[in-house]
């Protein structure tokens, strides 16, 4: 053992405290699991028709609960901290422990601990068992750690939850940029209420209108009804690098990813890389500015974003289709296959194929759009894309704070202590 290092096992206690024996029994919306990419308590996957929750374990603030079975859970060990002020509920096979004493290890201190990289390759290492893979509180008693004073704890947690709290605000800000967008999408091309002439809105304003037959409603005059394939340049999916992940690299063009494509943004975890001649075997599938990436397959099907700038050039692998429309109208077309309305249709379409669910190319050239005027096209899109220039900046700076995180977690088994107001 480093001379730094303590084994956890000296500063933890478990515990089994099941809820039939508390004088105040939780319900079954107390009942959690635990995710392991984001390491905190989510809503339970787990079918709770006819469930009692008396044999289920608490998990009060401040204690710890995780997944002993680590042999289908990837990478990372599912494990969470209870930050809440509430009791929340576990399974009865999870282990669940509490620090003996907070005077001398932190919970949240602790809790960094188990989101480096560095703990859940240990964890897997010491995992053990012939039908199943196991990692249980015997194991986690041996995991070595160095423990500064408290002190020192405090300062590295207030940094921490600095870097946190600000990538939080972001999210935020992101999500009431995406909502803005899409009450306006809705607001001019749903209810059409974008501004006439005058600047009035259209609809209520006494704007006429005319009966379209191919999509069954009022439209306003000078409107019309297209399929994608009549007002996109490129409607096209890719293929994965002979060789798999095993193929990708570590840095050069970016392999964009179904797990990349959410709507309205663009997660940048996990991105793939290829070499420059992996990229030529797919330059059919150049990824441009601008361009509109749409998930074809899978439980991710039909989300959609606008690529960002910063991981150009790029390419797509086979679960990803490109949408470039002809005119300048990213903006309008995002809006447009995130509208709800049209994803329960596109939905409805890869929900009806005869082998699996999928999107084909062919159902994304003959899908058929609303086109505004050019005058109405050109403004929303104006509005749209100063919001979502916004958000691919907050983007960028959430890409750096995350990396910063990432080095303060590395740097703890130094104990040391980074000033990030230099960094922010």
């Amino acid at each position: 053992m480093r001379s730094n290092y303590k084994q956890l096992g000296q500063y933890i206690e478990s515990f089994d405290f099941r809820n039939k024996n508390s004088s105040e029994q939780l319900g079954l919306d107390a009942i959690k699991g635990i995710s392991s990419i984001y390491k905190s308590f989510i809503k339970t996957k787990a079918n709770l028709v006819g469930v009692s929750p008396g044999n289920y374990k608490v998990v009060k603030p401040n204690q710890f609960g995780f997944n002993p079975n680590t042999a289908r859970m990837g990478d990372k060990i599912p494990i969470a901290l209870n930050s809440s002020k509430n009791d929340v509920l576990v399974s009865s096979i999870y282990p669940t422990f509490r620090i003996i004493d907070e005077n001398e290890l932190l919970p949240e201190y602790l809790m960094m601990w188990f989101r480096r990289s560095e703990f859940d390759r240990y964890a897997r290492f010491k995992s053990h068992g012939s039908a199943r893979e196991v990692f249980d509180f015997e194991e986690m008693r041996g995991v070595e750690l160095p423990v500064p004073s408290i002190e020192k704890q405090r300062a590295i947690v207030k940094e921490y939850n600095t870097i946190v709290n600000r990538i939080k605000l972001n999210e935020q800000l992101n999500q009431k940029l995406e909502e803005t967008a899409q009450e306006l999408y809705k607001h001019w091309f749903v209810d059409f209420e974008f501004p006439d002439e005058n600047g009035q809105p259209y609809k209520s304003s006494g704007g006429e209108f005319f009966f379209d037959d191919d999509l069954e409603k009022d439209i306003p005059i000078g409107w019309r009804s297209v399929f994608l394939k009549d007002v996109t340049s490129k409607i096209g999916s890719g293929s994965t690098p002979r060789g798999g992940k095993d193929s990708y690299k570590t840095s050069g063009i970016s392999l964009i990813r179904s797990m990349n494509v959410y709507d309205f943004n663009f997660k940048m975890t996990d991105l793939a890389f290829i070499s420059d001649n992996q990229a030529h075997k797919l330059s059919n599938v150049k990824v441009l500015s601008g361009d509109v990436l749409f998930n074809i397959t899978g439980a991710s099907i039909a989300r959609c974003c606008i690529v960002p700038r910063s991981i150009l050039p790029a390419r797509v692998n086979q679960h990803v289709a490109i949408l470039r429309m002809n005119e300048k109208l990213s903006n309008y077309l995002l809006c447009t296959m995130c509208y709800e309305g049209n994803k329960r249709e596109l939905i409805g379409v890869a929900e009806s194929g005869s082998t699996r669910e999928a999107i084909t190319k062919e159902d994304l050239q003959f899908f058929r759009i609303l086109m505004p005027s050019k005058t109405s096209g050109e403004l929303f899109e104006s509005k749209v894309e100063k919001l979502l220039n916004h958000k691919e900046i907050l983007l960028s700076e959430h890409q750096c704070l995350n990396e910063v995180l990432e080095l303060l977690l590395s740097k703890m088994s130094k104990v040391e202590s980074r000033k990030i107001e230099q960094i922010l």
